[in-house]
């Protein structure tokens, strides 16, 4: 180097030196215990629970307080000792259950729930968009509460965690519906689902190519079926083929090309979801009409209004009807069926959420550095923050993201 230079660089990085240098800043967050309320599940075809007791001892563990009303999770195969060992708190009226600043439940509250309610809590539960009255939202905002639909929250990789899971169960238990209606004990066509050496298959149409769609369409192609599935979705109907790893029939949903499928069907499995809480109903009576005599159709989406016009709701205790020689399985719930599976799968993804409320410090942090689960949020302190809706009640709607910047 020249050595002229050598003291003007020297005396640079002396003066360099003086200045303010960046750091990471720490930020200390106080975490937040909850007070966390599991109450009782009022319909009587609801077999789940959102958390198991081994969720509810670590939760405990961590500092959280859980309130657990009598028998929440018998239905489950959990005993109210089994709470009460991992630190539960249990009671037995729902009224101090929900006084608690956080509520965790499967079904949404009914309006008499919604009343015994603390002002400003959270609820954490399913939305029902196709049940969602303007009774329930009014009820909801009177009190200021924080709504969080948990079928909409989202994992960092844009997933619905909830929905993605209680789908992955409820195509097992499809499968093991349909095979049990095939039988000739339950008056089926007496056939088994797939196919054997010899013996055309069955004849399989999947409306659907979600996660429900794509796992039926597996097993069945995988015990010999002919599948074919439809949806309105391209990239839906692609990440199929590319998932199976091998072809098979897809194709977009038009009356024409339905109408000639649906009279060869076998089985049809209704597993179209909307997010807007629009009808999903692809299938008319008259196409229905022109169906097989004793073709089973299952509609999974029945809880969002069904894919089917000559859907009807029905119940695990009465779980089908015949309409124009055609049966119908239309349970709502369906994987409410394997109530023990669910209800650890369930947890195991409550669990880690609310722990990390109590690392961010609370509801509104969560909110406000979650975006996944920002997404859950319907209302907010009185307002309504889903566009979805705001839109089907045509009542005002207010930005969230814009809510939480002004402290409301």
């Amino acid at each position: 180097m020249n050595k002229k230079y050598k003291p003007t660089i020297e005396a640079l990085a002396k003066q360099s030196a003086l200045y303010p240098q960046e750091a990471v800043a720490l930020l200390n967050k106080e975490k937040q215990s909850l007070v966390i309320g599991l109450p009782k599940e009022q319909q009587p075809q609801e077999n789940r629970v959102c958390l198991t007791p081994e969720s509810v001892g670590l939760l405990v563990a961590n500092g959280h307080e859980v309130v657990v009303e009598s028998e929440a999770g018998k239905r489950s195969g959990f005993k109210d000792i089994d709470y009460s060992e991992k630190g539960a708190r249990i009671i037995h009226t729902a009224n101090e259950v929900f006084e608690c600043s956080l509520i965790l439940k499967i079904d949404p509250p009914t309006i008499d729930e919604l009343k015994l309610m603390k002002y400003g809590a959270t609820l954490i539960s399913a939305l029902q968009m196709s049940q969602l009255s303007m009774e329930y939202l009014v009820a909801l905002n009177k009190k200021r509460i924080t709504g969080v639909a948990f079928e909409l929250l989202e994992d960092k990789e844009g997933v619905n965690p909830v929905v993605r899971t209680i789908s992955e169960i409820t195509s097992l238990c499809v499968v093991s519906i349909i095979s049990d209606l095939l039988s000739t004990t339950r008056s089926g066509m007496g056939a088994v689902f797939g196919g054997v050496t010899g013996v055309p298959p069955l004849n399989v149409l999947v409306l659907g190519a979600g996660t429900i769609g794509e796992n039926v369409t597996r097993f069945a192609k995988n015990m010999g079926a002919d599948v074919r599935v439809f949806d309105n979705h391209h990239y839906k109907l692609r990440r199929l083929k590319t998932r199976l790893g091998e072809q098979v029939y897809t194709s977009v949903i038009d009356t024409g090309t339905l109408r000639k499928e649906l009279k060869y069907a076998d089985v049809v499995i209704g597993a179209l979801r909307s997010q807007d809480g629009r009808s999903i109903c692809v299938v008319s009576e008259e196409m229905i009409m022109d169906m097989k005599e004793n073709a089973i159709i299952v509609d999974v989406s029945i809880s969002q209004g069904g894919c089917f016009e000559t859907s009807s709701l029905t119940s695990h205790d009465v779980p089908t009807f015949k309409k124009h020689g055609i049966i119908h399985y239309c349970v709502p719930n369906i994987s409410s069926r394997v109530a023990v599976t669910t209800s650890k799968a369930l947890s195991n993804i409550f669990t880690p959420l609310l722990l990390q409320m109590q690392d961010l410090g609370g509801v509104v942090s969560m909110i406000s550095e979650s975006q996944g689960f920002g997404e859950g949020v319907y209302a907010y302190r009185g307002n309504i923050t889903s566009s979805y809706v705001a839109n089907k009640f045509g009542v005002q709607y207010k930005d969230l993201r814009l809510l939480l910047s002004c402290n409301y």
